[in-house]
């Protein structure tokens, strides 16, 4: 079988299976910081000394780990974290982004304790040796869902 195959039958088993992920508390630093990187000149999102201070709203879907400053071992030779494409932990796949389709349901706020929620939706094997899994992820605080996202990674 090979490690595309083997990804499939993984993923296929996560189907539906929701798995949570705390992200940790919204930092107005770390958001600026987001922002800066984007690109973004706009003062309420790159001074979070503002009474006006914004949240960017991509910032809480840039978040994938609780705190800066992971282990390398959790990182795949690609530079990818290991669990982030589900079903492909430790195989020896190439990983690329096959889309992402996002959905504003609230405002991210300085001092939200944001927490992830993810589930495989789809696994369609393509007839040229690919996989294209479709992910599910919530972002949200105890008061609610902020974010939805549609991802899709292709897998071969």
């Amino acid at each position: 079988m090979s490690a595309w195959e083997s990804a499939e039958e993984r993923a296929r088993a996560l189907i539906g299976l929701w798995e949570r992920r705390p992200l940790g508390v919204v930092r107005a630093e770390d958001a600026a910081e987001f922002a800066r990187a984007a690109g973004e000149s706009d003062l309420r999102l790159i001074d979070p000394g503002r009474a006006d201070f914004i949240v960017h709203p991509m910032y809480a879907v840039s978040l994938l780990r609780a705190a800066p400053g992971a282990d390398p071992a959790e990182f795949r030779p690609d530079g990818m974290y290991r669990d982030e494409v589900p079903g492909t932990d430790g195989l020896d796949v190439r990983l690329m982004a096959g889309g992402q389709h996002v959905r504003w349901l609230g405002e991210v706020r300085v001092g939200d304790r944001i927490e992830m929620r993810r589930a495989v939706t789809a696994v369609e094997r393509k007839s040229t040796g690919f996989l294209l899994l479709t992910v599910e992820k919530v972002y949200g605080t105890e008061e609610g869902t902020l974010v939805e996202v549609t991802e899709r990674f292709i897998v071969r």
